[in-house]
């Protein structure tokens, strides 16, 4: 049975509670772990502040923790098939998939294992000859890292890369639904070196293990990724002990699409930008924002191309996505859909439940089109995080960023035309925080991730997203020290 990690131990839950995963393919039993309460949360937070408190990871030097990271990489390749394979049975995702993620998961742990490596500060330029100024980066401490379901491991790496990176000691929890790759990473980080009491783990729902998280006023850091009501509760709790937070919160991403765009290249990107993964990506692009003139042929294909993408459970060769992660987060799609139609939307394809076959056993619902949707709608605004996309049609340039920022999000968005300036002008105009240009998708661990408005507070990845872990300190020497003289009747008298 999965167990917590707490002081480099594995232990039950102290109230011996246990939660049942189970695989949304088919709805058979995965495993039994142990669920954590508010009394394991707060023993999980009380180890991770004696580790830092007493420096055993915080003082050791910037390129041996880089070079644990490194280990740590070497190590995830070594054990990719048993990640893969766990990350699938938790997920119901295709098994090739969740090999990819491995090897995006390996690539960001050796990112952040060269730059904390080489992490020793910069010299600033004072103009004085006697002085010398330095600013260093010092851990921002104990780190609370609350990850989704999606992609469990990735966004994880996300998180317990750079606060390992930068000194940090944490306590993760993952979700509820997908624990098993972060079981396995503790045990990857106690063999690649890392000191007890570093890392700790936690699991259960987030009422109940993880409320400490956000208002312990032994945790320095929150970072969270997930939506945004949880987000901001989090951010509330966290601000009576002032805590420092990072979020990600979702969008609502925009597919702008120009009629002169290669036809073939734009409606692939559409289908994986919204189907991959069913549609349960925070930056998918579930708005296909198209100029009115190419509207009819782009969505007819779309629609008949759907149609055509073959569910099924992740043992099935023939699989191109898989289900919903659970029957409440299907029910959640299937009253967005139903919203939708009420609202005045057009279903051109999907918005059914499967009855029938090896996909009445599990958590599936079909690539869904809303065609005729407007900016009024509620469905052009709102997050359904399942395979659904809505089409809006714009007119021009200016009509296509207006309706394209039109929205409380601002995490990714794409534009797509044969014109390099249109899509220059598009993306320098869009207000979220990665533009794709014909393309839709590809991020590299160097490069910052996070979004404007209400997707969220900070970035990850990318040296901003080092930054989250960090605390900068600024050193002043002098170096040739003497009185100043500023108040000279001060002296009088003294003998001096």
């Amino acid at each position: 049975m999965g167990q917590l990690y707490i002081d480099g131990a594995w232990t039950d839950a102290a109230e011996g509670g246990t939660r049942e995963i189970r695989s949304p393919a088919d709805g058979q039993l995965v495993a039994e772990v142990s669920e954590a309460t508010a009394v394991d949360a707060e023993r999980a937070i009380a180890a991770a502040r004696a580790a830092f408190d007493d420096g055993r990871w915080s003082t050791v030097p910037a390129p041996e923790r880089g070079a644990l990271l490194l280990r740590v990489a070497d190590l995830l390749q070594r054990d990719r098939s048993r990640l893969a394979l766990a990350e699938t049975r938790d997920t119901g995702k295709r098994v090739a998939e969740s090999e990819i993620d491995m090897d995006d998961i390996t690539n960001c742990f050796r990112w952040f294992g060269h730059l904390a490596a080489t992490d020793d500060g910069r010299l600033v330029e004072t103009g004085i000859a006697n002085a010398r100024s330095k600013v260093v980066h010092d851990p921002v401490g104990v780190c609370a890292l609350i990850t989704p379901w999606n992609y469990p491991l990735l966004q994880t790496a996300w998180k317990v890369a750079p606060a390992i990176g930068a000194g940090c000691t944490f306590v993760l929890k993952p979700s509820e639904l997908t624990p098993h790759t972060a079981i396995i990473l503790m045990e990857l980080l106690a063999e690649a070196g890392l000191p007890a009491g570093v890392a700790n783990l936690v699991l259960g729902a987030g009422a109940t293990a993880g409320g400490p998280l956000s208002t312990d006023p032994r945790v320095d850091m929150v970072s969270f990724t997930g939506g945004l009501a949880t987000g901001r509760i989090l951010m509330a709790n966290a601000a009576a002990t002032v805590k420092k937070v990072a979020l990600e919160l979702g969008g609502k991403n925009p597919f702008v699409l120009f009629a002169d765009a290669d036809h073939e290249t734009a409606v692939d990107n559409v289908l994986t930008g919204i189907f991959l993964h069913s549609g349960q990506v925070c930056s998918a692009g579930a708005r296909l924002v198209v100029e009115e003139s190419a509207h009819d042929r782009i969505v007819d294909e779309l629609v008949e191309r759907a149609q055509r993408i073959v569910m099924g459970g992740p043992d099935d060769p023939g699989t191109e996505t898989g289900p919903l992660i659970s029957a409440a987060h299907r029910e959640k799609v299937e009253a967005y859909v139903a919203k939708g139609i009420a609202e005045g939307a057009v279903l051109r394809c999907g918005g059914y439940r499967p009855t029938e076959g090896a996909l009445a056993d599990g958590y599936f619902y079909p690539p869904t089109i809303l065609d005729g949707c407007t900016q009024d709608m509620d469905v052009v605004h709102e997050e359904s995080f399942g395979p659904v996309l809505t089409v809006e049609t714009f007119t021009d340039l200016d009509d296509a960023v207006r309706i394209a920022n039109d929205t409380e999000y601002g995490l990714a968005g794409a534009v797509f035309s044969a014109d390099q300036g249109t899509c220059e002008e598009v993306a320098a105009r869009l207000r979220h925080g990665t533009i794709w240009i014909n393309d839709f998708g590809p991020y590299v661990p160097a490069a910052e991730w996070g979004g404007f408005g209400h997707s969220g507070v900070g970035r990850e990845l990318g040296r901003a997203g080092f930054a989250e872990y960090q605390e900068p300190k600024h050193i002043w020497t002098n170096t040739r020290p003497g009185p100043t003289g500023w108040f000279p009747s001060s002296t009088q008298g003294s003998g001096s």
